[in-house]
């Protein structure tokens, strides 16, 4: 089975988070498919970033996000472009859409300390 999940990258107490789509089977930072976005929670709120045209085509294939990607792609509205896209709405629209979430989600470039 094919999962969409987050693999860790950075170094120790910076860690930041490529949204990857990898074998079930796989370790967490082993061997992966493709990198779909990434994310990193240091920042105020957490900086997301998706190439929604390539999570389409994997969920649509049968891939399974996790629950972490999951509630990030609720944060974002993925998944309900994706429900839409499923309806058989235009993608490119859908893609319009998604920049200009992205485009207006306001983050603070930086990094905090975990307290």
């Amino acid at each position: 089975m094919v999962r969409i999940r987050l693999r860790r990258v950075g170094s120790a107490h910076q860690a930041h988070y490529r949204v990857v789509v990898a074998d079930k089977e796989s370790p967490r930072d082993g061997r992966f498919i493709e990198i779909v976005g990434h994310y990193n929670p240091r920042t105020k709120p957490g900086t997301i970033e998706f190439k929604e045209d390539r999570i389409f085509y994997w969920l649509g294939v049968g891939a399974q996000p996790s629950e972490t990607v999951e509630k990030l792609f609720k944060q974002v509205g993925l998944d309900e472009r994706f429900k839409r896209y499923k309806a058989g709405e235009d993608v490119e629209a859908l893609l319009a859409e998604a920049n200009e979430t992205y485009k207006n989600r306001v983050t603070n470039t930086r990094t905090t300390h975990n307290d």
